[in-house]
């Protein structure tokens, strides 16, 4: 086969999966979990097989019309480049260890059918988007992933928080989607066509008018669908969703598609000067801000997906100084080993019984309990927190690497003023992921009270997962950064002297201090007794999420609000940590300002509808149905009445018509 029909094959076998699994998920359950793991594990294998042939040499360009469409036509177009064929591998890597762990971790769920056909639909339009060589075609795909975090993020319906946070999900992507197709439009517009191609020879030649307002549109689009401030809100409440879709949705899908469409596009965004800085500081309001949410969440899986906005922030940090290199670099780095940490957490929750750190700060040995999840846990703690040699601490200086070379005129790519806003924010970040990084593994495995309660052994498919995905967490950084400047332009991805002292500095210097905080706080505190544990019945791990997902009571009752005392980030925090805890209040400002104003509009329409509308309505037929009474009480059914109705009319008639003519 050709690698064109190879790349072809990529994401479609997954799609027909998806539509093989919809159509047998009822008449046939026995062959929908091998429908769900086949389809994804053999379209790995191809991705793999398409990104050995392109080798990082010239892309794989092919493309054929759909349909003319008139002036601007819509191509069925492929174009794979180095940054497409490895993205492509760590999104079926992911998928397909997602894949392999639900099989287990909702092996007794009866929706399991149509989940596992969504997973794979979900991860069918992250390849087309990877893929696309047309930004229509890429559209599809994008907004097919928002369809199906919808359904996904919704998996347990029964709850009010899935239920809100889907909607919530669908909502504020789409609110980044309007901008972002609108600048599609336009860009097509000025460049006459939708292939990408075409598109960076007409910004190559400056014929593109207006790159600025182009770019702040997608920039929209970019921050609603990867979760940038100030569109980020709905991926903490994402968790609501199985943790497999979490893993899904942080790793490789779905947020991805943002940081990889504006990498596939620089160019376009290098253009304008304007929008380069608007993207840092984007980035680095995210990084910040998330990175000071995590150090307050309670929530193991609120933790993990306010690391993940920041961690993405990097990413955008990365393209605003003008490296797409690096932050495709950081977005196969933290494919890995996020995609790691939240299985892990799934076996820890089933494991513990419930979501919160606080709760099993108060339970001893629990690390016995999931000794899999530990080890792989703190492999990928290690590499979010940037410590060499793991992942994590290559793909990350090759970031704060990058805005040093800007920062000290090494490259004119970018603005100086981007560079310094993405290496201080990079800086600042780096502290404070090491200190909530540490502060979840305190918390969650080194717990002290009585023994944790046993719920039963994880199926044998969640714990091997996990360390196959251990090893690119610990080995990825160190052995890629070598080869894959020949993927990415050539560009330089060694870690510069500087930045790697000063990024390991802050990563230590936070670690420690969390760590030492916490030795502080344990030895004062005043243990709050664990109490009676509601203990789970063992069997599909997903259900016990089920009951603990909407809050830590079903499986603790009032203890799991109790503050733990020996919580660092309650200390590092400060007057901090309650805003920090709660985002920052910004959701209730998007309530304030947004919400309340468009119910309070929706109640003004239907008071109008109801009391103004419909009484003019009413009134326009309070008339004639006075006539139609009128005229129903003469109808008498008496025939001498209806005879001298019709003479004394003819008398009237004749009067009137008499009167009218000696009138005249």
């Amino acid at each position: 086969m050709t690698t064109t029909t190879l790349a072809v094959l990529v994401p479609l076998l997954p799609f027909l999966g998806a539509i093989a699994g919809l159509l047998l998920g009822r008449t046939a359950p026995g062959f929908v979990r091998p429908l769900a793991v086949l389809p994804t594990l053999a379209s790995l294998g191809l991705a793999a097989l398409v990104a050995a042939r392109q080798g990082g040499d010239g892309a794989v360009d092919a493309a054929t019309e759909l349909t003319p469409t008139g002036s601007v036509p819509i191509e069925l177009a492929l174009y794979v480049d180095g940054f497409a064929a490895l993205t492509a591998v760590l999104v079926t890597v992911v998928a397909t260890c997602v894949q392999i762990y639900s099989t287990g971790y909702l092996r007794d769920d009866p929706r399991y059918p149509s989940y596992a056909a969504l997973v794979s639909l979900f991860t069918s339009a992250m390849l087309l988007v990877v893929y696309s060589g047309d930004l229509m075609v890429l559209l599809v795909g994008w907004e097919v992933m928002g369809i199906c975090s919808y359904f996904l993020v919704g998996h347990y319906w029964e709850t009010p928080e899935a239920r809100a946070a889907s909607l919530k999900a669908f909502l504020v992507t789409k609110l980044g989607d309007v901008p972002f197709l609108i600048g599609l439009f336009a860009l097509a517009t000025d460049a006459g066509s939708f292939r990408i191609t075409r598109i960076l020879g007409a910004v190559a030649n400056g014929g593109i008018e207006q790159p600025t307002l182009i770019a702040l549109l997608l920039l929209a689009g970019v921050a609603g669908k990867s979760a940038q401030f100030p569109l980020h809100t709905w991926l903490p409440d994402a968790m609501a969703g199985p943790t497999p879709v979490s893993a899904l949705i942080h790793a490789a899908t779905m947020v991805a598609a943002g940081v990889y469409f504006v990498a596939r596009l620089l160019p376009l965004f290098e253009a304008s000067r304007a929008a380069m800085t608007v993207l840092a500081v984007m980035a680095a309001v995210t990084m910040t801000g998330s990175a000071l949410a995590a150090l307050a969440q309670d929530d193991i899986k609120r933790v993990l997906a306010y690391s993940t906005i920041g961690q993405l922030g990097y990413m955008t940090g990365a393209l605003a100084v003008a490296d797409r290199g690096a932050a495709v670099f950081h977005l196969l780095s933290h494919g890995a080993f996020k995609a790691l940490l939240f299985l892990a957490a799934g076996v820890i929750i089933h494991a513990a019984g419930t979501n919160s750190l606080a709760a099993m700060s108060r339970m001893g040995h629990l690390r016995d309990r999931v000794p899999d999840a530990y080890w792989t846990t703190t492999v990928a703690l290690l590499a979010l927190a940037a410590i060499p040699p793991f992942s994590g601490f290559f793909s990350k200086e090759a970031v704060l690497g990058t805005a040093e070379h800007v920062v000290t005129g090494h490259t004119e790519h970018a603005p100086a003023a981007a560079g310094w806003i993405v290496l201080l924010a990079g800086l600042v970040t780096a502290l404070l992921t090491a200190a909530y990084a540490i502060r979840l593994w305190l918390l969650a495995f080194r717990g002290s009270g009585p023994e944790a309660p046993d719920h039963g052994r994880q199926p044998l498919t969640m714990t091997v997962v996990l360390w196959v995905l251990a090893v690119p967490s610990l080995a990825l950084g160190g052995l890629a950064f070598r080869v894959l400047p020949d993927w990415f332009d050539g560009r330089d991805l060694t870690p510069t002297l500087t930045t790697s002292v000063l990024g390991t500095g802050v990563a230590l210097v936070g670690g420690i201090v969390t760590y030492a905080t916490w030795r502080h706080t344990t030895a004062h505190a005043a243990r709050i007794p664990l109490g009676a544990v509601a203990a789970h019945p063992e069997g599909d791990p997903g259900r016990v999420e089920a009951e603990a997902i909407a809050s830590h009571e079903p499986a603790y009752g009032d203890i799991a609000y109790a503050p733990d005392p020996s919580d660092p980030g309650r200390l590092l925090l400060g007057p901090l940590h309650r805003p920090a805890a709660a985002g920052f209040h910004l959701d209730a400002l998007y309530t304030a300002l947004f919400v309340r104003p468009v119910r309070a509009g929706a109640s003004l329409v239907r008071f109008l509808d109801r009391e103004v509308v419909e009484t003019y309505v009413r009134g326009a037929g309070t008339l004639p149905r006075w006539l139609g009474a009128a005229v129903r009480r003469a109808q008498t059914g008496n025939l001498q009445t209806y005879v001298s109705a019709l003479l004394a009319g003819t008398v009237v008639l004749t009067v009137a018509v008499v009167l009218a003519a000696t009138g005249a």
